[in-house]
């Protein structure tokens, strides 16, 4: 933040796990940084990431493109399939051990799914943590909330399954020549001639007045998905600009229809499933869900469609799960992680035994784990089912 470079790395399975690709000079300083969906690229015109860039006054895309002598054929080196957005099973499913994955679609356009997800709306706008019937049967798994270490992947066996995920594609293994020139030269890769451009100013969204400048350094400013970003913004009563990436340019200088929070945000995160649904994340310790109408916003919103209740202080960070509908996870200064199943409205699991504040936290990709980072140095990671 507050640099107007942007440096690009690969990210590989074995040493050295980052290599920078390129960097990409901007014209204002960097605010904010998100990434775009991988199934919102041009790929037709070998675009491999997209990211949008947060200045004082606008959002700015930039565009990172692998140079090929033809742009008019998909590229399947440099695009493999990639997750979906359809979840692979339900919160109850997943909790009961269901671990199954989300499919994995292509991204040739001809060959992409149509097929769309929406979360139920939940009818109740105030619910509480958990009623009294659910508190006791979940007491057991809240305990200290640490999974114990022999459920955990060995790092030995860790480095094996990646070794053997990762080798040629072609399936033959490189001869010593080849591996002692690589060594010279460095690892082929498929983006070392990656070029990052900041796209024409047709596509950026410009004017942006009255971004809060109180959000938490623990969030990322802003959110984004495939089709719309989320800013907070300074004015009073914690009001969020929600923007629609398919109608970019000059925002206009009249008041815009914004969602009315209530409260300042602290974090914010669109539902990976549901592009409709935001989370945010309040300092008033509530975490409050809103669904965006189709198209937009028209008018302001100001009622949610649900409040989840259950910490005590200020909420550091919200995360939804990767791989299961209507799970979301929350920390916060009262030092516990709590763990949220929507369409019921309740809380679930409350994980203990941080003594710090808790930085951040993540899911893994398979949504197994959850990993935490606190102020107390010490990295702590979850099997949620299992704690």
């Amino acid at each position: 933040q507050g640099e107007n470079l942007l440096y690009c790395f690969e990210v590989a399975p074995a040493q050295p796990a980052l290599t920078q690709v390129t960097q990409c000079r901007t014209e204002g300083s960097t605010r904010g940084l998100a990434a775009v969906p991988r199934l919102a690229l041009d790929v037709m015109a070998c675009e491999v990431l997209r990211v949008l860039q947060l200045t004082d006054t606008a959002l700015v895309p930039v565009s990172y493109l692998v140079p090929r002598k033809s742009t008019q054929e998909f590229h399947e080196d440099l695009f493999p399939d990639c997750a979906g957005t359809l979840p692979a099973t339900g919160a109850q499913a997943w909790w009961a051990g269901d671990s199954q994955q989300v499919g994995r679609v292509s991204l040739h356009p001809a060959r992409r799914s149509t097929e769309t997800f929406s979360s139920p709306v939940i009818a109740c706008t105030q619910l509480q943590a958990a009623d009294a019937s659910s508190t006791d049967a979940d007491a057991d798994r809240s305990g200290s909330g640490y999974s114990s270490p022999s459920s955990l992947a060995s790092p030995g066996s860790a480095a094996t399954s990646l070794s053997a995920s990762t080798g040629p594609s072609s399936g033959f293994a490189s001869s010593p020549s080849q591996k002692s020139l690589q060594s010279i030269l460095g690892p082929s890769s498929r983006f070392r001639h990656t070029q990052g451009r900041v796209l024409h100013r047709d596509t950026h969204l410009t004017n942006l007045r009255g971004l809060s400048l109180t959000t938490p350094g623990e969030c990322d400013g802003f959110c984004a998905n495939h089709q719309r970003v989320a800013l907070p913004l300074l004015s009073a009563g914690g009001q969020i600009a929600v923007l629609e990436l398919s109608k970019p340019g000059r925002l206009p200088d009249a008041a815009m229809p914004t969602i009315q929070n209530g409260v300042a945000v602290a974090d914010l995160s669109w539902d990976p499933f549901d592009p409709r649904r935001l989370a945010v994340a309040g300092e008033d310790a509530k975490i409050r869900l809103w669904r965006i109408p189709e198209g937009g916003l028209r008018e302001t919103l100001r009622e949610p469609e649900a409040v989840l209740r259950g910490h005590t202080e200020k909420i550091y960070s919200i995360r939804f799960h990767p791989v299961a509908s209507d799970l979301l996870v929350s920390s916060s200064y009262d030092m516990t992680v709590r763990i949220w199943e929507l369409s019921a409205g309740r809380e679930v699991l409350c994980l203990q035994g941080h003594t710090d504040q808790i930085f951040s936290l993540a899911w893994s990709p398979d949504g197994k784990q959850l990993a935490t980072v606190s102020k107390d140095s010490q990295l702590r990671l979850y099997e949620p089912r299992r704690s």
